[in-house]
């Protein structure tokens, strides 16, 4: 994972020699001031052990071998009530921040395009206090509309205040909240507000007049819809029998002396706090039942992992609300009277798509110290940051290589590079603020480049974390002392994880080195089944003789030495080839999107075949820096459909896929590359950027049949 280092060998001598003058007369004394030595025992300790003394476990957190944790704080054991403790001891302290759209305009692109661009000014920010008394009034005015607790009520929206204030709003009051991506499609959209029932919708004015509009003819039950914006303050063309409000105007009604005096029914831990829809990468969404209880339980255990968490950390929210992910990391958050400020991935950074060249991105306004990110997003900034390492003059280059595989050596073996990480690596640091101290990754693998990278150039610790929406996204976090990389850490302090043989992959808890199997998670953070669905329930769930819930999650992980959890497969993305060779899908894509040419990639294999086939996203940049290399003329889909740039990326790629070991029947024999990015709009790609193969498998079906010879 060492970046090359091409200079002359004296040269590099002379530099390796220079350092290592320099380290020897800097160690003792930075060794001593610095707390190096405690950080380096801390990441090298056992973590997590066996209850049973078995190699199948159950693996628990050493901090919790006798009981799990199921609370944060004595008495706090429900959402409202966690708010409400929150707002007491934090009253003046800033909660949420959403920035002022200054000015919009229109930005003419080179080839033809339009793209709107904001100019946008300072955070503007509500107090513990008054996100509480906002809170509070529209449940008020929910209930004055006929929202009645434990009754459902849906939310389709893009992340902001607004979400959270209004998710807090229907925890006070026992509604419970069935959440949506806002990017799902219709059908979907339809599929979870009418198996759920629901009268009411929480809205935004640019969903309602766009996505939502077409389909709420389709959702017979609903009557009342609540956009989150101040205008318009009147809807007309809506469907008979909808009314649709402001959540102001709601506030207002909840705020009457006759509506907010009326005494809220306030929920149990074992209510229904949200129905959480899946993104639907494996077909129609789920929705999975989440309590209070299971809730309070996951943010415990995360909280945990969180060196110093306090009230003066700062948070940048842009991932969607409707992620188990972004929703506990908000809550963890608010827990310890952390300020939230909003952002966007079209408005994260300078360079961010809607910024307008010249003014500020969220993240150099918030100056976040603390960060969720799915690794989509992080292999993004890698690769950004790695294409302008490229294009650096020769010393530049030189001097970040060196400084690069200098700082590599160091955090390996647990040491920091403070000289390095003010002359080498602040620019890239400043990309997401300056500030920023805890990185958590979710959602999918991280690869082991990506993450290093992330470690040396952000100058912040990367916590992988693994859990699901059945386990309200706790599982394990990696310790932030912890540099190794392709682990997920111990299992959370309210969560214990069993390995379960699985015959037909060949991995068994008795394997050597390591004890391998399918992952099963208990605890109290495990949640309560699917949504009017017992046949998966039954699949997928179950209840141990202590009365425990657990979860089959279909992921193979094994357990190392010191008690940390690595993921080294999935049953679901295992082929078995004509040959009988098993092929994880998943493993191919996670190597190969190392590749700076790819920007994603899908594996796909059939049964009846010998041999592995692909469908590319190609980097654009760095296509057509090939396609000018290969003297190959055209446009962007002609370029994408010529044979000759398919056989080259293919070989690049097979090049690729050798020097990371992969065996010869995993490497990718055909491919296609594919002119149109994959994203959420488009369906093959979840909201996390997980891969929908069942979609991709449909949309790419003419090139299966190419590839494998039969057109």
């Amino acid at each position: 994972m060492k970046l090359k280092e091409d200079m002359n060998p004296v040269l590099l001598q002379v530099f390796r020699s220079v350092v290592w003058v320099y380290s020897v007369i800097t160690f003792i004394p930075w060794y001593f001031f610095s707390g190096a030595g405690d950080n380096l025992e801390r990441s090298r300790r056992i973590k997590a052990r066996s209850i049973s003394g078995k190699p199948a476990g159950p693996y628990r957190s050493v901090t919790s071998q006798e009981k799990l944790v199921a609370c944060l704080y004595p008495g706090v054991d429900t959402l409202d009530k966690l708010f409400e403790y929150a707002a007491t001891k934090f009253p003046q302290r800033d909660c949420l921040g959403t920035r002022e759209v200054l000015s919009e305009e229109d930005e003419l692109q080179p080839n033809g395009k339009v793209f709107k661009k904001v100019i946008l000014g300072n955070y503007n920010w509500l107090s513990y206090e008054e996100a509480y008394h906002a809170a509070k009034c529209f449940g008020s005015g929910l209930a004055a509309l006929g929202q009645r607790p434990q009754c459902n009520i849906a939310i389709v929206c893009e992340t902001r205040a607004e979400w959270i204030m209004a998710a807090q709003a229907c925890f006070m009051y026992n509604f419970p909240l069935v959440t949506l991506y806002a990017t799902l499609g219709p059908t979907a959209i339809v599929h979870g507000l009418n198996e759920t029932e629901v009268t009411h919708m929480i809205t935004s004015k640019d969903l309602l007049q766009g996505r939502l509009k077409t389909i709420l003819c389709d959702v017979p039950r609903l009557q009342h819809v609540i956009v989150v914006d101040s205008k318009p303050t009147s809807w007309p063309n809506m469907p008979r029998g909808i009314m649709v409000y402001n959540m102001d105007a709601v506030k207002e009604m909840g705020s009457k002396p006759d509506n907010i005096a009326v005494d809220r029914r306030q929920p149990e831990p074992s209510d229904i706090a949200v129905i959480m829809y899946t993104s639907g990468s494996t077909g129609i969404p789920k929705g999975v039942m989440i309590s209070h209880g299971n809730i309070i339980a996951g943010i415990t255990g995360m909280a945990e992992r969180i060196p110093d968490l306090n009230e003066t950390d700062t948070y940048i929210g842009y991932l969607p609300l409707a992620h188990v992910l972004e929703l506990s990391a908000e809550l963890v958050c608010i827990s310890h009277g952390c300020r939230i400020g909003y952002s966007s991935p079209q408005t994260l950074a300078d360079q961010s798509t809607k910024i307008k060249k010249g003014s500020k991105g969220d993240t150099s306004m918030l100056k976040p110290t603390l960060m969720a990110a799915v690794p989509e997003i992080m292999d993004r900034i890698y690769k950004n940051v790695m294409t302008k390492v490229e294009e650096m003059s020769k010393f530049q280059k030189t001097l970040f290589v060196l400084a690069y595989n200098y700082k590599m050596e160091q955090i390996s073996k647990g040491y920091s590079t403070p000289l390095c990480d003010s002359l080498v690596f602040k620019r890239v640091r400043a990309l997401l603020g300056g500030n920023t101290r805890v990185l958590l990754s979710g959602g999918a693998p991280l690869s082991a480049a990506t993450q290093r990278f992330m470690n040396i150039c952000l100058c912040c610790p990367v916590g992988q974390g693994y859990g699901l929406t059945e386990t309200c996204g706790a599982g394990t976090i990696s310790d932030m002392w912890d540099y190794s990389t392709g682990r997920v850490g111990a299992p959370l302090v309210c969560s214990e994880i069993t390995l379960k043989d699985w015959e037909e992959g060949g991995y068994y808890s008795t394997d050597k080195p390591n004890p391998r199997g399918e992952i099963l998670i208990g605890g109290p953070n495990v949640t309560m089944g699917y949504y009017k669905n017992q046949t998966k329930n039954r699949e997928d769930f179950f209840v141990d003789e202590n009365g425990q819930r657990w979860f089959c999650t279909g992921d193979i992980g094994e357990f190392h030495p010191d008690g940390c959890l690595k993921i080294i497969d999935r049953k679901k993305d295992l082929v078995k080839l004509q040959a009988g060779e098993y092929v994880s899908l998943g493993k191919v894509e996670a190597v190969l999107k190392n590749c700076s040419l790819i920007d994603n990639i899908c594996a796909y294999a059939n049964s009846d075949q010998f041999y592995v086939i692909s469908f590319v996203v190609p980097n654009q940049k760095q296509l057509l820096a090939l396609a000018e290399q290969m003297e190959v003329k055209g446009t962007w889909e002609e370029i994408c459909n010529n044979s000759q740039m398919e056989k080259e990326v293919l070989r690049i790629i097979t090049e690729a896929a050798i020097s990371a070991k992969l065996e010869r029947f995993e490497i990718p024999k055909k491919i296609r590359l594919s002119a149109e990015p994959w994203t959420p709009e488009t369906g093959l790609v979840t909201d996390a950027f997980k891969l929908k193969r069942k979609e991709l498998k449909t949309h790419y079906q003419e090139d299966i049949e190419r590839m494998y010879g039969g057109k």
